[in-house]
Order: C-alpha cells, then sequence, then structure tokens
C-alpha cells in the first residue's frame, strides 16, 4: 500500500503471506548465528527479534553492532522507530511482555493487547447495533476464542475474571436498552420472576443504562447463569479448559 491507494506488487513477498516468515528464517538464520556466537540469549520469530542483555549500556552497545550487522552485511533496513532499548516487562513482543514473581519470570499479554480487545467487544456490543443476539453472542464467542487460545499461554487470570464482569454487564446494559419501552421491561421482569410491584417499580426507573445494568434489576434477573443460557461465553471458564488442555 502507498497510503491509502493499492499497488502491484513488482518485488518481494505479499505481506502476512505464508512465505514471508520462511524466507525471514532463512535469511536471518545468520543473524542467530552471530548472536549464539557472541552468548547472547534472544528470541526472534520471523523479523522481530529480543535480545536480552544485563544492562541499558550492554543493549545499546549491542544495538549498534547488530544494527551495522543487519544494514551492511545483510543489506536490510532496521525500522528504527519501532526498535529500541528498554525493559522487557514494558515492551511488547508478539502481543506480549514478561512479568515476574517469586517463581520468577512470565509471559503475559501486553497492556496495549488488553485495551484493544476491550475496545474491540466495546464496539461489538454497542447499543446502536442492530444484530440479533444469536449473532452477536456467536460474533463474541468466535472473537474470545482465538484471543483466548493466543493468550492463554500468558498469566491473566484476574484480567480475565474482570472482563468477565464488564462484558456482562454490556450485555444487561443492551437488553435493556433493547426493551426500550416500559410496558416492556414490566412484561420482561415478570417473566424473569419478579412480582408484579417490584416490576412496576423497576420499569419505571430513571437510572441510566449502564446503572441499572449493574443494578439489582438486572443483576438478580438476568443472573450468570441466564447470560450463558443465553449463549455469552464464560471466558473464566474458557480460559481455564484451554489452559488445562
Amino acid at each position: 500500500m502507498n497510503g491509502e491507494m493499492f499497488r502491484k506488487t513488482t518485488k518481494g513477498t505479499p505481506q502476512g503471506g505464508n512465505l514471508s516468515p520462511l524466507l525471514a528464517n532463512i535469511y536471518l538464520n545468520e543473524l542467530d548465528k552471530l548472536l549464539t556466537q557472541r552468548g547472547h540469549q534472544f528470541v526472534r520469530y520471523a523479523d522481530d527479534c529480543n535480545i536480552y542483555v544485563k544492562s541499558k549500556r550492554a543493549g545499546e552497545r549491542v544495538l549498534r553492532n547488530v544494527t551495522i550487522f543487519l544494514e551492511n552485511k545483510l543489506e536490510l533496513t532496521i525500522n528504527r522507530h519501532k526498535t529500541t532499548v528498554g525493559s522487557p516487562l514494558r515492551l511488547k513482543f508478539l502481543g506480549f511482555t514478561l512479568g515476574v514473581d517469586r517463581n520468577g519470570a512470565y509471559a503475559r499479554p501486553h497492556k496495549v493487547v488488553k485495551q484493544r480487545i476491550k475496545q474491540a467487544l466495546k464496539i461489538m456490543t454497542g447499543r446502536s447495533r442492530g444484530i440479533s443476539w444469536l449473532m452477536l453472542m456467536k460474533e463474541i464467542k468466535q472473537k474470545m476464542r482465538g484471543w483466548l487460545q493466543y493468550y492463554g499461554i500468558g498469566k491473566m487470570k484476574t484480567f480475565i475474571q474482570q472482563l468477565d464482569q464488564w462484558l456482562r454487564s454490556r450485555i444487561r446494559q443492551l437488553i435493556w436498552k433493547r426493551w426500550k419501552k416500559i410496558k416492556t421491561r414490566y412484561r420482561e421482569l415478570i417473566k424473569l420472576g419478579m412480582t408484579p410491584e417490584q416490576a412496576k417499580t423497576n420499569a419505571n426507573t430513571r437510572k441510566g443504562y449502564w446503572r441499572t445494568a449493574h443494578s439489582k434489576t438486572l443483576t438478580y434477573t438476568y443472573t450468570n447463569q441466564k447470560l450463558e443460557r443465553l449463549g455469552l461465553i464464560n471466558l473464566s471458564k474458557t480460559l481455564q479448559q484451554i489452559q488445562s488442555a
């Protein structure tokens, strides 16, 4: 792409094609050998590489040397904006960063990745979307199963529990919005087990959609179990199944 315009490729391989990472691995094998000979700890996936050293000063020195090797020996161009020296506890690699506890280092989804998935779910569950419940639940399930399959090797139990709670609130909010009229809300609350008096009081509430989603009006009637029967994926259970498989 040239800006927003597509141009026919006259050389190289298509971006995202299966051949690209294979050719990158063959060509960058020389880099792997160099780093191994110098005793560096590193991890590389196609053209994305992290080299681990003991200090920032050492990192800057290694970066200079590797840049010279890649640009002069292999005739590659280094992306100066994405290439940096920093802490593995903050930098992102393949969507992950590292955390440390008393048991040592562990992988976890980077904060940017967490923000993006929450934003994607927010768009999916937007109040103005005209989509059936069946399609919405299927869309969320497909998105989150794929996401959890990829990031499931990381430590994120607390984040997923919080995302579960937030997503349920988004769905309850959407339910309340779609009921629209007071008589519809009254009828539906009766179906969910409220007495006529309770249903009348709650159907006439002046609370906003988000407040109502967190109130007893919906948390006691549209329980987590009922949301699952509606088709909503249980993220915590799904993550547990993936990690224990």
